[in-house]
């Protein structure tokens, strides 16, 4: 049972949150968009949300700085947090605005103001849930994107939801967070999309 809740822990690491939410709004967007304008937005946005902080994570490793991709304390999280803090940066400043796509940029921008939020309850020694984070900005920017493009996802969206629970329980199962830490690292996930929704709806 362990094993199955690891592999879950990894299927849906925080790492693969941005690329997997600039997929699902092409996936999901009835605008028209090129192979160029998507490949634009693609490529560069999975090279610095999970390339690059997969050659940090090594780097970081070796000098024994962390000791597992999923940080377990509090003093860990630290710098990949600020490295992830300077990717989201660079995707808003230099990869969305070469090809700009509202929704994008808006959701990008949520995520960039969920793990800062995540970096000052660290600095107050309360360790968030990132993975908890990412799956409910995740869940509320497909909510955004069906009232925003006026299609019906429900099934999508209720397949996340239990999928969420899914990640939670695994989470409690391994022991790698409290119930409060998951619950705050949920709200702030889905708050910080939530707060920004009236700028592009």
């Amino acid at each position: 049972m362990r094993h199955f809740h690891n592999i879950v822990s990894y299927i849906f690491h925080p790492l693969f949150i941005p690329i997997g939410g600039t997929l699902l709004y092409f996936l999901v967007t009835p605008k028209y968009s090129s192979l160029e304008i998507q490949s634009g937005n693609i490529l560069p946005i999975f090279i610095l949300t999970v390339i690059i902080p997969i050659i940090f994570f090594l780097i970081l490793k070796n000098l024994g700085v962390i000791s597992s991709i999923f940080l377990p304390t509090v003093k860990e999280r630290k710098y990949p947090l600020y490295i992830s803090c300077i990717l989201l940066l660079m995707v808003l400043y230099k990869v969305i605005p070469n090809n700009y796509i509202h929704e994008l940029f808006y959701f990008f921008t949520g995520l960039l103001t969920a793990t800062g939020a995540a970096l000052i309850l660290l600095f107050l020694k309360f360790k968030t849930s990132i993975h908890l984070l990412g799956m409910g900005s995740l869940l509320m920017f497909m909510i955004g994107l069906s009232i925003h493009f006026e299609i019906n996802i429900t099934l999508a969206i209720s397949v996340f939801t239990l999928l969420t629970g899914l990640v939670a329980t695994s989470r409690l199962y391994l022991n790698a967070h409290s119930k409060n830490e998951l619950l705050i690292g949920f709200l702030i996930g889905t708050c910080s999309q939530l707060i920004i929704l009236k700028y592009w709806l």
